[in-house]
């Protein structure tokens, strides 16, 4: 994937969804306030499901390392450095 559209949608993608629920809050209604409150929660989910996606992949690049270090130790017996 493009550097960029990964930056856009981990960071620019939920930054602008909470700018723009705190822009509907300062309009000053009740309404407003609860609907500005609902987009907040909404960019800050965004935010943390991509957080959540690269933890999972992280784990599984680590079982991928352990997984070659075990076959290396089974063709060579000892473990690699």
């Amino acid at each position: 994937m493009r550097p960029w559209l990964l930056l856009g949608i981990r960071y620019v993608l939920p930054a602008a969804v909470t700018v723009a629920g705190i822009a509907i809050m300062t309009v000053g209604s009740e309404s407003a306030l609860e609907g500005g409150a609902s987009i907040v929660s909404a960019g800050l989910a965004i935010y943390f499901v991509n957080w959540l996606f690269r933890i999972g992949v992280t784990g599984d690049e680590e079982r991928e390392r352990e997984h070659a270090a075990r076959e290396y130790f089974d063709r060579h017996g000892h473990w690699p450095e």
